[in-house]
């Protein structure tokens, strides 16, 4: 029996047309010009494009600037991957196991998901505040006022203030990821473990865990991604510092490209912070689905 290839179809082309010049104007285009304009100096606005070849990459991996940021991003992207994961496991079986309101506590958790980045850094900003803010205010009243501090304002604490407020408002979009996982898992395993003597520890260690190894691979994937291009906070709350304290990646081409008009240079870190997020995640992908379980 011979198969006939099938020819071009007009009606299928006009149905994927629209998503196609969307994708091809707005992705694939300015894809595109960032790498030219990479390796030119140009402040973003004049007609004046000069071609400087690899000056701006090898500003890249002399500057101490660039340096800064990458060590910024990486320290918040670790925290922010563990960290999130960890309480939206947390939640995740709080919700699971319990017997009255799940749909309340899974809508609670839930909420700071859709809460803006902005809304959220103003709100958090608030309580941090040192002399107003309501986390000092609470140390205060607990008779626990040696411990105030100006959180955004120390060196020492401000990436991770800013990874709390970050791990606070997306751990619940993860939790109903591993949600939806746990409840997944077979009850006829669980019970079999629970005959055989295996304790609630061992039952989540050796059966529960493998078995949502793929929420994991999902989870920190994209905790890994929304790490390495975190924006809104840190506009908001510190702008980057104090000093270059809190200046990431992301954040380091915003100020360079915007402000101080070096688009060039600033697509330039656009590329490699592209590079970082592909070779990262390649990277987590094949370690984590190698420790995946099929069911």
């Amino acid at each position: 029996m011979s198969i006939k290839k099938k020819g071009f179809d007009r009606t299928t082309f006009l149905f994927i047309a629209p998503a196609f010049i969307f994708f091809t104007l707005f992705i694939i285009v300015p894809t595109i010009s960032s790498v030219y304009y990479s390796f030119t100096s140009w402040d973003g606005i004049s007609e004046n494009v000069k071609f400087i070849g690899l000056a701006n990459y090898k500003e890249i991996f002399t500057s101490a600037r660039f340096g800064n940021a990458l060590k910024n991003t990486v320290i918040l992207t670790v925290f922010i991957s563990i960290a999130e994961n960890l309480f939206a496991l947390a939640l995740a079986l709080i919700v699971d196991n319990i017997r009255w309101g799940k749909n309340f506590f899974r809508s609670a958790f839930y909420i700071p998901v859709l809460i803006s980045g902005i809304v959220s850094g103003f709100i958090w900003k608030i309580m941090y505040n040192f002399n107003f803010g309501s986390i000092n205010a609470i140390l205060n009243d607990i008779g626990m006022g040696q411990f105030r501090q100006d959180w955004l304002g120390n060196t020492h604490l401000t990436l991770i203030m800013i990874g709390v407020v970050l791990v606070w408002k997306g751990a619940g979009y993860y939790m109903i990821i591993y949600l939806a996982s746990l409840q997944s898992v077979s009850v006829d395993l669980i019970e079999a473990a629970e005959i055989d003597g295996a304790n609630p520890w061992q039952r989540f260690k050796k059966i529960t865990i493998p078995l949502i190894s793929g929420a994991f691979t999902i989870n920190f994937t994209l905790s890994l991604i929304n790490g390495l291009k975190v924006f809104d906070q840190i506009n908001v709350m510190t702008d980057g510092g104090p000093g270059f304290t809190s200046e990431t990646l992301v954040y380091l081409l915003y100020k360079v490209g915007f402000n101080e008009g070096r688009q060039g240079f600033g697509t330039a870190v656009g590329i490699m912070l592209l590079f970082i997020i592909i070779i990262l995640n390649t990277v987590q992908q094949k370690f984590l689905r190698s420790r995946e379980v099929q069911m």
